[in-house]
């Protein structure tokens, strides 16, 4: 067992503690004596309260983040990055251990095979930014990040009645250059013989940039660099907003709605306090539409509330053990049926999951497991693609939330329709941890430059959801 001392801990999570500063000698001197409390009785303990939030929350900022995952920190990141103006910014997060969040009870996949040019770009650029982490998002004393990109591809199984659909989602991913090839049945049984092709038709595989990492490292990482820059993070939940009416400009005296402040609850000490800000963001995950709800509720008479199409929506993962499954390097596999799988460590473990049908969606009140799921619908699909799936022993299961897009299951990003210092970065339905890299550079180009300069997500607007005009995606897992 490895062992580390107290002080080597806290450097590790609270650094740096070699600073002249008398306000951080003294929290760190707090975080070293609550840590080795902590070792000795039951008291709960979070290295995350230490470094991570200032235990005052501001009454004002320039730009507030509503939460602080992988997506809010993503945004967080890059608005500092290119900061020039010492904004404040404060991301504002109700659950700080993030033992309900998204980002770390997913699989961690990347792909770029999707049906929509804009998918597309968005996971080409996270990848780029993966692969090139170190060079983003190494803080200054620390380890550079390591996210483990186990890049070994997803692998698309169609029957021949998906073939064509195929077909077409591949001709719009080599056009925007996204290495993926076709396989025929012929080439995947040579590729692959631990695979029942018996009723497949067509096979899409990524030669590169697609595969799986780990999320829990890349949420960190970008938290971590983003408090570097000056980013606040305070553990609350945003419990309600108040607008305002200003006029447009000096030469348009129309009027238009503003968040004048959001009202913070501090749950440590029951306390409500207002929050005045210049620009709000919804990164709320799957908890975004509930803010949208909040913030309907104080609709200026005359306007048309605004309610976010996002709930969440409950997904469970199984990790089982197989003797003689797949061989080490094996794709992570997408089957006709929808059940997906891959690989998870070296020694014969594996995960998997499948999105339930619209009449079987799980009560979402709580993250607890069914596993006569696993029993009746995941176990008879694995079985029959992969004959080795006979013969498996389930070890563990957990559930987490989509974030679901109820229009289109595509992310909604840009400004609110009617409150113009509000914006959305929502919606994503499973993809928000693979995108988070690119949606983080797109909302700060929205935000400092007023439009996308990188990739434009124009189609990805709330305008379609009040206009009733979804863009569909074909390949949603």
């Amino acid at each position: 067992m490895i062992r580390c001392g107290v002080n080597t801990i806290a450097r590790r999570i609270f650094s740096p503690c070699n600073t002249t500063s008398q306000l951080q000698t003294v929290r760190c001197m707090s975080f070293l004596k609550d840590f080795s409390d902590g070792l000795k009785t039951d008291k709960s303990f979070s290295p995350y309260d230490y470094g991570w939030r200032d235990d005052v929350l501001p009454s004002q900022a320039d730009i507030v983040i509503i939460g602080g995952g992988v997506v809010g920190s993503s945004i967080a990141y890059f608005l500092k990055m290119r900061d020039t103006q010492n904004r404040k910014v404060v991301v504002v997060e109700r659950d700080p251990a993030y033992t309900r969040a998204s980002t770390v009870l997913s699989i961690g996949g990347i792909r770029q095979q999707f049906s929509l040019p804009e998918n597309i770009q968005l996971s080409n650029f996270s990848v780029e930014f993966l692969k090139n982490i170190r060079e983003y998002l190494t803080v200054d004393y620390e380890d550079p990040p390591d996210v483990q990109f186990h890049i070994q591809g997803y692998l698309f199984l169609a029957s021949a009645k998906g073939a064509q659909t195929l077909k077409e989602n591949y001709a719009i991913q080599r056009e925007l250059n996204a290495n993926v090839e076709l396989l025929s049945k012929a080439t995947l049984k040579e590729r692959y013989p631990w695979l029942n092709t018996s009723d497949i038709e067509l096979g899409a595989c990524g030669v590169e940039n697609e595969g799986w990492f780990d999320p829990w490292t890349l949420l960190d990482a970008f938290k971590r660099k983003a408090i570097s820059l000056g980013v606040r993070y305070v553990h609350g939940e945003v419990s309600g907003f108040k607008l305002k009416q200003e006029q447009k400009s000096k030469d348009n005296p129309e009027k238009e709605s503003k968040i004048k402040y959001l009202e913070i609850s501090l749950p440590n000490s029951g306390e409500v306090i207002p929050l005045s800000s210049s620009i709000v963001i919804n990164a709320a995950g799957a908890n975004a539409g509930e803010m949208s709800k909040l913030l309907s509720t104080d609709t200026p008479p005359g306007e048309t509330s605004v309610v976010l199409p996002v709930e969440p929506r409950k997904r469970y993962v199984f990790l089982f053990h197989c003797v003689n499954g797949p061989p080490i390097g094996s794709p992570l596999v997408i089957d006709t049926s929808g059940t997906y799988f891959r690989q998870e460590g070296i020694s014969g473990h594996f995960i998997t999951g499948l999105s339930p049908s619209k009449d079987e969606e799980p009560n979402v009140d709580d993250l607890q497991v069914d596993y006569d799921w696993f029993q009746d619908r995941i176990w008879p699909a694995l079985a029959h693609r992969v004959p080795a799936f006979e013969a498996i022993k389930v070890k563990s299961a957990w559930a987490g939330y989509y974030d679901y897009n109820t229009v289109d299951q595509n992310a909604i990003v840009g400004q609110h329709p009617n409150i113009s210092n509000f914006y959305f970065a929502n919606g994503f339905s499973g993809h928000g941890l693979m995108q988070s890299p690119a949606i983080g550079r797109a909302v700060s180009e929205l935000i400092l430059d007023g439009r996308f300069t990188t990739i434009d997500l124009s189609r990805f607007n709330f305008d379609r959801i009040r206009d009733n005009r979804p863009i569909l995606e074909r390949n949603i897992i």
